[in-house]
């Protein structure tokens, strides 16, 4: 198999790795600093719910924010004004305490007594989290508290968590998939989430302009001494039709399609490289970039997963994404 050089790795690297802002996400963005701010005033914090369905770019935003606030040792103290932490998997109150103080970097210093409390693992956590100077707490994949069946002990963690956000008095965001909205219908919760967002996918039944402006962003991040033109509407179409709208699925294909064309040091990315990416990927499906622009066609996102709590097993619980069928580009366009 042919292989990069260092140099193209490196160029590879940059874009696997960027970070494109679209709207929905600059919001994002803006509320994790307005909630920081907030808890620097003072008083009764604000609370943050984020859903989104999988591949939207819930980590990815959670992680660029990391980027930009960073932990660091002050007189060989950490301050750590972010904290991400996440529900561990078949949570209790017990690991749900030992998640947020590892990710806090501070589960060595608790002793063996209080590690099997969990009372005193959330003295230890509350003391630490201001000794830390943090200043806000986001917990990912919180729907693996929603899918908890016991509903005492879900109720235990969400009042744990409630107590933690009152006496620490930092804002907390609860991110995960969409059936996570269920946490703000939990009488302590609903009137703490003040301020809650959704990572749709994109549409181009409803706002085709946020699609291109996307493209053209990620244009703009790529390699090539002449940046390509996704917004040419060909492009455009067949990448909509490769990615149902889905943020992830277009980016590894962007992702591959540009491995694919400094593979063969292009100056540019061009459709011929993207048509090889897909074939990697869908071999067994017809290829848009093949199509004639009048032929290509799409479907995109007509209901959002969710999950059934009253099922019988995990797997029958959840209910995938929903997705309409294919229709012409120009059908879609004229729901706009």
């Amino acid at each position: 198999m042919k292989t990069h050089n260092q140099h193209q790795e490196e160029k590879l690297n940059s874009f696997i790795t960027t970070f494109i802002a679209h709207p929905i996400l600059n919001t994002i963005l803006n509320d994790f600093d307005r909630l920081r701010y907030n808890h620097k005033l003072g008083g009764e914090q604000q609370c943050m719910l984020l859903t989104g369905d999988t591949g939207t770019g819930k980590s990815s935003v959670i992680s660029h924010y990391q980027s930009l606030v960073k932990s660091q040792f002050i007189n060989d103290k950490l301050h750590k004004p972010l904290l991400v932490s996440r529900i561990p998997s078949k949570p209790t109150l017990e690991t749900t305490m030992i998640e947020l103080l590892k990710d806090l970097g501070q589960f060595g210093s608790c002793n063996k007594k209080t590690r099997n409390n969990d009372q005193r693992l959330t003295e230890s956590l509350i003391k630490l989290l201001k000794q830390c100077g943090t200043e806000l707490i986001i917990i990912n994949e919180f729907q693996e508290l929603i899918e908890f069946q016991s509903g005492q002990k879900r109720n235990e963690i969400a009042n744990r968590l409630k107590y933690i956000n009152e006496e620490v008095k930092i804002p907390i965001v609860l991110v995960g998939m969409p059936w996570t909205a269920k946490i703000a219908e939990e009488p302590q919760w609903s009137s703490r989430l003040m301020i809650r967002r959704n990572i749709p996918y994109f549409k181009l039944s409803e706002n085709p302009q946020n699609f291109i402006q996307l493209l053209m962003g990620l244009a703009q991040k790529m390699p090539f001494t002449i940046k390509p033109e996704l917004e040419d509407q060909k492009v455009t179409y067949a990448l909509f039709a490769a990615s149902k709208g889905c943020f992830r699925a277009l980016k590894h294909l962007l992702d591959e399609s540009v491995k694919q064309a400094l593979l063969n040091d292009a100056d540019t990315l061009t459709i011929e490289h993207m048509t090889s990416a897909f074939e990697i990927f869908y071999p067994e499906t017809i290829n848009p970039f093949k199509q004639k622009l009048a032929d290509i066609s799409a479907c995109e996102v007509q209901n959002y997963s969710r999950y059934d709590l009253g099922a019988q097993s995990d797997f029958d619980a959840l209910i995938p994404t929903q997705f309409t069928d294919k229709l012409p580009i120009s059908q879609l366009l004229k729901k706009n």
